[in-house]
């Protein structure tokens, strides 16, 4: 059957697959995908912010100061800067705005995964989707020295005080950027095949928080993750400043110039529903797939001392 959405036949399509024995196969097409903004959009977003700026020079702050393109930046003295080497490596869908980070959101284009998304949520459709991703796994070890999946969770929130958490509802992975795994293990709990998975010290999982989030998977299902890979500390060895702790949209925003969005309806929802929504499904694939994706560009970059011998960090 058909899912509800909107289909377009001028955009790339989101392929939606329910792996499930006791329901019809099914997906859809949406056109919320991410698009880049076009040279028209950039230079009415421009003649905007000069306009502003014209308007406002005098209550700039004194430590601001004006990039190639006129807009307003924290001089380096307070902010923080890429080197120019990191963009010249950087992925083919990166394009800065800017030299410096643009505090208006308008200037990021939503994230938006565009891949296939393959739900499970009883025993035996978690059980075959985990070994299914386990061939694939094995298929692309061939030729590489480590593969990394892109790993998160989702749990329902407590507005109460007093009562603790819900037990992890929600597990993610993501293999690549063409396929993505979501797992509603609060109704199927986590099959030997997928324990499996999560065990193996040879596969890499990446995520922000991911200790918390294998700490939390470890106290609900008695299930050790291993082979855990934080992008906050990988961020850190690889991009210049003073280390931070880096949340996954800042992340995004500042590798790839898009913005991860994370309404709250969606992320503090009920993720123990019987089925998860389409919204739901969206939200928890493009999660897994931004940990995987970055991992994969902040992987390309050297190490932040081999970029300082090559280049002084202005």
């Amino acid at each position: 059957m058909e899912f509800p959405g909107s289909s377009n036949s001028g955009h790339s399509s989101t392929e939606l697959s329910a792996c499930s024995s006791s329901f019809p196969s099914w997906s859809f097409s949406s056109s919320e995908f991410d698009q880049p903004f076009t040279e028209q959009q950039l230079q009415a977003i421009e003649a905007i912010e000069a306009a502003y700026q014209s308007t406002s020079a005098k209550k700039r702050r004194p430590n601001s100061t004006l990039d190639e393109n006129g807009v307003s930046c924290v001089s380096p003295n307070t902010g923080r800067r890429l080197p120019r080497s990191i963009f010249s490596q950087q992925s083919p869908h990166f394009s800065p705005l800017s030299s410096c980070r643009v505090n208006s959101k308008m200037r990021f284009p939503a994230l938006s995964y565009g891949g296939r998304i393959i739900y499970s949520r009883t025993v035996s459709e978690v059980d075959r989707a985990s070994r299914e991703l386990a061939k694939k796994i094995n298929s692309t070890r061939k030729g590489m020295e480590q593969i990394t999946i892109g790993f998160d969770i989702e749990w329902r929130p407590s507005f109460k005080r007093g009562v603790p958490p819900g037990k992890a509802a929600v597990m993610q992975l993501c293999l690549e950027n063409s396929e993505c795994h979501v797992m509603h293990i609060i109704h199927s709990g986590i099959p030997q095949s997928l324990q499996a998975l999560l065990e193996d010290d040879t596969l890499n999982k990446a995520g922000v928080g991911i200790a918390s989030d294998a700490s939390k998977v470890f106290k609900d299902y008695n299930v050790s993750m291993k082979q855990l890979d934080e992008i906050s500390d990988l961020a850190n060895q690889k991009l210049a400043g003073v280390p931070k702790k880096w949340g996954l949209r800042a992340l995004t925003e500042t590798l790839i110039s898009k913005e991860l969005r994370k309404p709250d309806r969606i992320r503090l929802g009920n993720w123990e529903v019987a089925v998860l929504s389409k919204e739901q499904l969206h939200y928890a694939a493009t999660d897994a797939f931004a940990s995987w994706y970055l991992h994969e560009i902040l992987k390309g970059f050297p190490h932040v001392e081999k970029v300082a011998d090559s280049e002084p960090i202005a």
